[in-house]
């Protein structure tokens, strides 16, 4: 299995499908969301989906009404225009990592599974994980391990690192392990690899800037009533689309008219975050930290 989707129904259920609508799954991974929005379309829907990793083109599915994109989601809105798509009814976004790279010890995204410290979504990008522990000055590790992965011992990891590659290049998953020994205490261990690991893949793959590019290019291509389907997995992520979606900006600043009304492009859709039930939770162990928003256009 490449990956199972999280709040399947529920996110594609937000996305109020029009059997004769244009519909974008910016991140089509196993193709779980992209089936089921298939389902729903009648002959004369169109859905087109993206994704920056090669692998996911395995898994690219055989339909007139289908295109699949081999692209980064923040270059949105410029590949529906060269597919000649002026405007959309909906877009869906599963921002989560997919079973397939987690479990790829070749890839490097798991602390779980030894390998080259990778972590490039695009394995055509230039920078690894490797190069930015090996090349980054201290202060900017720092700064990384602090705002992507809320580490309070930030600094002195960074300094760890820089201790580190004195004598010895980083690039293996077991040579990051072995730096962060010391600050993974045995009650949290996995929580605080985890938001190592984390922080060294948005890095690699700039995923919050993408974000908030592929967020505000949306808007731009979404008709009136058009829906956005956001489907996060951490704090950070969480909190621009939250913004975003509140307020039309990602700083959650709120604009208020003449008469003070907010101005914000959306509606919400779900007031109330919707989380996986636990049943789901169960099955899908991973879904436990999903969060799905939507937004109307109005």
């Amino acid at each position: 299995m490449y990956h199972t989707p999280a709040l399947l129904h529920e996110s594609v259920n937000g996305l109020n499908v029009r059997p004769d609508g244009v519909y974008v799954d910016v991140t089509f991974g196993g193709g779980g969301h992209s089936k089921e929005i298939l389902r729903r379309l009648g002959e004369k829907g169109r859905l087109l989906a993206f994704d920056q990793d090669g692998d996911a083109y395995q898994n690219n599915i055989q339909d007139p009404r289908f295109t699949f994109v081999k692209s980064n989601f923040r270059f949105l809105k410029n590949f529906l225009r060269y597919h000649q798509v002026d405007e959309v009814d909906g877009i869906l976004a599963d921002l989560g990592v997919s079973s397939h790279h987690f479990d790829d010890a070749e890839r490097g995204f798991s602390f779980r599974l030894p390998g080259d410290l990778d972590m490039r979504m695009n394995r055509l990008a230039q920078k690894s994980a490797a190069d930015v522990l090996n090349e980054y000055p201290m202060e900017k590790l720092s700064d990384i391990f602090f705002f992507y992965g809320e580490l309070k011992t930030a600094r002195k990891i960074a300094s760890a690192i820089s201790a580190f590659r004195q004598s010895k290049k980083i690039e293996s998953v077991s040579d990051f392990l072995e730096i962060m020994k010391p600050f993974a205490f045995r009650e949290k261990e996995n929580k605080i690899l985890a938001q190592a690991f984390q922080a060294l893949r948005i890095e690699v793959n700039d995923e919050l800037k993408a974000l908030e590019e592929m967020l505000a290019q949306g808007l731009q291509m979404l008709k009136p009533e058009g829906r956005f389907s956001v489907i996060s997995y951490h704090s950070l992520e969480d909190r621009l689309v939250k913004n975003f979606f509140r307020t039309g900006n990602f700083e959650g600043e709120i604009i208020k008219d003449f008469f003070g009304n907010i101005e914000t492009p959306f509606e919400l859709v779900n007031r109330k975050v919707i989380v996986p039930t636990e049943e789901e939770q169960v099955n899908n162990s991973r879904s436990r930290s999903a969060k799905l928003r939507v937004a109307e256009k109005v």
